[in-house]
């Protein structure tokens, strides 16, 4: 069964191979046509995208999924089509002097790189599949995706959609569970870009090396928020809890923990407790608040929180409605906000990625900075106060795959901005200009002008004065 899984896979990706080589060079608008074909299968069925993921959550918001995967996913076509154009231009690239003179010149040209395989979470099913597929056809390639096999029907769904808008030899979609992953990540792609977790981007990167396939890996980690004495406590709670509620806290750049100055523990936590109430009066019977994807990632936090508890930490639950949640049947969680951890818990070793917030203090901000610089280097980084100095402090302390000052997640919403990690959080990225370059080869072009430039040069044997003079000159 398993030789068969991987021979499929090996035919689409000969198949797509076949058909990338056989039509260069592809106009321009070939790609534009596969993007604008990439949203409308995305916009004309929106509403059963999200209401398929939904259902393979248990509970997810419509409206939520409208933004995250389906709205968004759209804008980074459309950012893609406005610049790509732009994005493609052979760049000219200046010579030695005097070979400019003699008519020499030098190029660089972003080409395609072929097929491009995207392997998916399933947090953001649509959008972290379909949002890198906009860059990777405005690069002029080919795609494969294989999306997550906990959001089961949404990939099912997925699969089928693009066998009604697009070619087998232009895009398709593999669906199937780990072994089928496995398989996926050694095939010799390209590229290859995974979304999800750090020990997992380790095994698709030691596989795709087998090929020497180069990767982009989106990964996570503990995204820390830096609370200055100067923020606001209580719109910077309600932001932090908005970041941290959504999708109940199953988001790779969801803030991971709080460093708050030692005075100010109590108001930074009432901020964020007041900030659940407002936003979520109950959570239950909320189609707002998102249920956690399956069993075994819900036990898995019910597990951070006990660990934490018996290792000394306070735990306060969120809890706006005083709602049982001993025996809902819906994986719906309460944030748990946790004071007094320490690193021997788990949940300040491994990523949350749920409604569960560490609170940690300091009494200078340097404290702070050097406990995140001695961990891994993080996704996001979140400062919130007014003191510029401060926050440039912060910045150029520490180092993250991205930023949002006063408030958390925002960076990867500006499709302007390249999104990845650094070191464990990941490697690569895409959005902007920074995307498409990651999913082109960037050929080095020179043209040899009619001269003899070896002989005029001194490069050409027998070696002799001219040579040396050339050697002089170009140790100048």
């Amino acid at each position: 069964m398993a030789d068969d899984l991987r021979q499929e896979q090996e035919r689409i990706l000969k198949l797509q191979r076949s058909a990338f080589t056989q039509s260069r060079p592809e106009p321009m608008s070939m790609r534009k046509d596969r993007i604008k074909r990439a949203m409308a299968l995305i916009k004309e069925n929106g509403e059963d995208l999200a209401k398929t993921m939904s259902a393979d959550f248990g509970s997810r918001s419509i409206q939520q999924s409208m933004i995250t995967d389906i709205a968004a996913t759209v804008g980074a076509g459309k950012h893609a089509l406005k610049n790509m154009d732009k994005w493609a231009r052979v760049e000219k690239r200046p010579v030695q002097f005097p070979l400019g003179l003699l008519g020499a010149k030098a190029e660089v040209r972003y080409e395609p790189k072929g097929v491009i395989g995207i392997l998916s979470p399933w947090n953001f099913p649509v959008n972290l599949a379909f949002a890198p597929l906009m860059q990777v056809f405005a690069a002029g390639n080919r795609a494969m995706i294989k999306p997550s096999e906990f959001t089961e029907r949404t990939s099912l769904l997925m699969k089928e959609l693009v066998k009604e808008y697009f070619t087998e030899d232009e895009l398709a979609v593999i669906t199937g569970g780990p072994e089928v992953a496995a398989a996926f990540s050694s095939l010799p792609f390209d590229h290859l870009v995974f979304t999800g977790s750090t020990p997992t981007g380790r095994r698709v990167m030691e596989a795709a090396s087998a090929n020497l396939v180069p990767v982009t890996l989106e990964l996570g980690g503990k995204s820390p928020v830096f609370m200055g004495r100067s923020a606001d406590f209580a719109k910077a709670g309600e932001r932090i809890a908005l970041g941290k509620m959504m999708n109940a806290g199953q988001i790779c750049l969801s803030p991971d923990y709080m460093y708050v100055p030692h005075d100010k523990e109590e108001e930074a936590i009432a901020g964020v407790t007041q900030g659940v109430h407002n936003m979520y009066p109950t959570l239950l019977e909320n189609d707002d608040y998102a249920s956690i994807v399956s069993d075994r990632h819900f036990e898995r936090l019910q597990g951070l929180v006990e660990d934490a508890r018996d290792k000394g930490a306070d735990v306060i639950e969120v809890n706006p409605g005083g709602e049982d949640f001993s025996n809902a049947n819906q994986r719906k969680m309460p944030l748990n906000i946790l004071r007094n951890v320490t690193d021997e818990m788990a949940v300040m070793q491994e990523e949350i990625f749920g409604p569960l917030l560490p609170v940690k203090t300091y009494s200078q901000i340097d404290e702070a900075v050097d406990y995140v610089n001695e961990h891994d280097r993080p996704l996001g980084l979140y400062y919130f106060g007014q003191d510029k100095a401060e926050q440039e402090r912060v910045l150029t302390k520490t180092i993250s795959g991205g930023v949002t000052t006063n408030d958390v997640i925002f960076h990867v919403s500006m499709e302007d901005l390249p999104f990845g990690g650094v070191g464990p959080s990941g490697m690569g990225s895409y959005h902007a200009i920074e995307g498409f370059r990651e999913f082109s080869h960037a050929r080095a072009v020179y043209h040899q002008p009619k001269i003899d430039i070896a002989k005029l040069g001194g490069f050409k044997p027998p070696y002799g004065k001219a040579t040396d003079k050339a050697i002089a000159q170009m140790m100048k």
